[in-house]
């Protein structure tokens, strides 16, 4: 299993969102999702997350919020634990990104645009400020099949909002 990082970088009511559009073979090919990446040898969670940040936004993060770990597993992907950030505090200026398009994006249009259905679920736990939480997804294909949450299996829905 991989280790990785992602945060919602947070400004005036939207969040900093990288439109992956960039890479030709991509699992997360068209989606918007959170700033982050892969852990490089010997990085904490917190050391990977704020490396990530600067390399791909040219934003330095400061002191962000450790919100949970999540757990993909899938038939398709490697299975992957990715550490879940928020931020809200950070200095630099944006700079354009290798991977895909970054635009900062009002928090009520997010779930509107193209994720992955259990970004919605760990989206919602992090702004609902749920204590530090484990969160284990199973997808076959794109199709969320199971979300459970601590130990407990959630209700799922295929709908998007």
């Amino acid at each position: 299993m991989k280790n990785t990082s992602l945060c919602y970088i947070e400004q005036n009511g939207a969040y900093l969102l990288l439109h992956r559009v960039k890479k030709e073979h991509d699992e997360n090919r068209d989606k918007w999702i959170g700033i982050g990446g892969h852990f490089e040898e010997n990085e904490s969670p917190e050391e990977c997350v704020i490396r990530e940040a600067l390399e791909e936004t040219g934003l330095m993060l400061r002191a962000p919020r450790y919100c949970g770990i999540v757990t993909f597993v899938s038939d398709r992907w490697e299975g992957e634990y990715m550490h879940l950030f928020h931020a809200q505090s950070f200095s630099g200026s944006l700079k354009d990104c290798d991977e895909g398009v970054l635009e900062w994006v009002p928090k009520e249009t997010v779930r509107s645009l193209p994720q992955w259905a259990g970004d919605r679920i760990f989206l919602d736990l992090m702004e609902r400020r749920v204590p530090f939480f484990s969160l284990k997804l199973r997808y076959r294909g794109e199709t969320l099949r199971e979300a459970v949450l601590n130990g407990v299996n959630l209700e799922i829905s295929q709908k998007k909002p």
